[in-house]
């Protein structure tokens, strides 16, 4: 962000940041990051039921019931890769599987109510053109 005393600060939206400069989009650069980190039906859903706390996969498949097995099993999978979730496996019979949230999966709470308020606008007040 430019500093104050510049005379302007940078516009919300346009983070003052090489990064920000790109003139195509970049694995490295942020935004891509949380959208491929978002990828995929069903991923926001997954990561609202794991806001509230640890999750086995059958009180996923319970919270979701619309769900595949398919898509629940590569949901957590992929957000596992992404640092957005733990997954860890308890010993005996049948197997269990617990996920949780990361401190890092922790932090799309906002990110994912900033979605929803944009959505809801959007719905409330067509936009502008």
């Amino acid at each position: 962000m430019t500093h104050q005393t510049v005379g302007h600060r940078a516009r919300p939206g346009l983070p003052d940041d090489p990064l920000a400069k790109v003139t195509e989009p970049a694995p490295s650069c942020p935004v891509e990051i949380t959208l491929s980190a978002l990828h995929g039906r069903w991923t926001t859903l997954v990561i609202r039921e794991l806001l509230q706390g640890a999750r086995t996969f059958t009180e996923l498949r319970h919270a979701l019931p619309a769900l595949s097995d398919k898509v629940l099993s590569d949901r957590p999978a992929h957000l596992t890769e992404a640092g957005v979730l733990d997954r860890r496996r308890q010993p005996g019979w049948p197997p269990r599987v617990h996920y949780t949230l990361t401190s890092h999966g922790r932090r799309l709470g906002p990110v994912l109510q900033a979605l929803w308020d944009w959505g809801a606008a959007v719905t409330a007040s067509p936009p502008e053109s």
